[in-house]
């Protein structure tokens, strides 16, 4: 059934997201983005609001699942096409708003790599939910 497929896929993409978002932002890009962003208006760590940070992956997971199963996505290399497309493309839009209405990033290099990085998340998230795809019955 495609509602399940789409469930699995949403959760499982959920998931990727998560943890490459933490090991990619927090972990290997955390020294670049301590000096190419502005952070007067962020969070400490020990002030995270985690339910939101859950509901907007699954959010994003769910998002991608979906665009994934509308364009009738078969196999780890359309996955990673879709995904990285639409990832690039939000990415694209939230960043050049954030450039136009705030001082978020410190120059439109740092801009230019969190669209990038965000793409490039999107893409290996969406090579998961493709393999998920792949991985339930086949619908008649």
């Amino acid at each position: 059934m495609k509602t399940n497929k789409i469930l699995m896929g949403g959760l499982a993409g959920a998931l990727t997201f998560f943890l490459l978002g933490w090991l990619v932002y927090g972990v290997l890009l955390a020294g670049y983005a301590e000096e190419n962003y502005n952070h007067c208006a962020s969070r400490p760590m020990e002030e995270m609001i985690w339910w939101a940070i859950i509901l907007s992956n699954l959010a994003y997971g769910f998002l991608l699942a979906i665009v994934c199963s509308w364009a009738n996505t078969k196999g780890w290399m359309a996955g990673a096409q879709v995904a990285g497309l639409t990832g690039l493309l939000i990415g694209l839009s939230i960043n050049l708003s954030m450039h136009a209405m705030n001082t978020m990033f410190n120059s439109i290099g740092a801009m230019i790599v969190d669209i990038v990085v965000y793409a490039i998340i999107s893409s290996v998230t969406g090579i998961v939910i493709a393999l998920v795809f792949g991985m339930s019955k086949k619908e008649v």
